[in-house]
């Protein structure tokens, strides 16, 4: 997607997460693994390293404002993705990615793995930042605007080692 800031032209993302509060969207789709890693972990812009069934990709995301950031994705060849990764010094997030469409929109479902494993999280990505959506049975709390569980966190303070969770 694109947003016109003084005339240019640049890519944006805006979304929104939820923790999920139940099964029933299980299913539905096959999931599909994903391996990602951060080589740049600097608040004013993350840069991601992704692995996702056989492709890679590298991400480059900035500061957001509120649920709007920039964000950059490009291809990359699988060996430099693998070699990229590998450069991420264990600042992991594994995950198997469910796509499922509700009502007309595409929700991504994550289980965690690894050191985030038990935590499942559903995004949407919108078009406006107030746009309205119908939420399905499944939807828990938001989440959003607790930066804990932003990927490139639970990268760098994993999920099962916050306090309370088991």
């Amino acid at each position: 997607m694109g947003l016109i800031l003084g005339g240019m032209c640049m890519a944006v993302e805006i979304e929104r997460r939820f923790l999920v509060t139940d099964e029933s969207w299980r299913g539905v789709t096959r999931g599909r693994s994903i391996c990602q890693g951060y080589l740049s972990v600097d608040p004013e812009r993350v840069v991601r390293i992704r692995i996702e069934e056989g492709s890679a990709s590298l991400t480059i995301k900035g500061r957001g404002n509120g649920i709007v950031r920039p964000e950059f994705e490009y291809s990359l060849p699988l060996a430099d993705g693998r070699e990229l990764l590998a450069l991420c010094g264990g600042r992991l997030v594994e995950k198997v990615r469910h796509k499922i469409d509700f009502a007309g929109r595409v929700w991504e479902v994550d289980e965690f793995l690894a050191d985030n494993s038990g935590l499942i999280m559903a995004e949407i990505e919108l078009e406006q930042a107030d746009q309205q959506f119908p939420s399905p049975p499944w939807l828990g709390l938001e989440v959003t605007p607790d930066s804990r569980y932003c990927n490139v966190n639970l990268a760098l303070n994993p999920w099962l080692g916050w306090s309370g969770v088991s």
